[in-house]
């Protein structure tokens, strides 16, 4: 698994959940920090790196949690 700087837990959460929690926690983040999105929606798939494309982030790619869950991996860059 990947360190990350901050882990949002949103396992429980369908779309567009995911990617409202992230958009307010980035900036907690330093630029060039990294936030693990861990979600079970299978929309996240998609909408994350979508985000980062149109906010100006960096999606590093997707590993998974010990329990088997996606994790989505977004480098802060501004």
């Amino acid at each position: 698994m990947t360190p990350v700087d901050l882990e949002l837990d949103c396992r429980d959460l369908a779309c567009p959940m995911p990617i409202i929690r992230l958009s307010q926690v980035i900036g907690r983040v330093p630029v060039g920090g990294t936030v693990g999105v861990v979600a079970r929606d299978a929309a996240a798939r998609c909408d994350v790196p979508a985000w980062c494309r149109i906010r100006g982030h960096e999606f590093l790619g997707e590993d998974t949690t010990d329990d088997g869950t996606p994790r989505y991996l977004v480098r802060r860059l501004r």
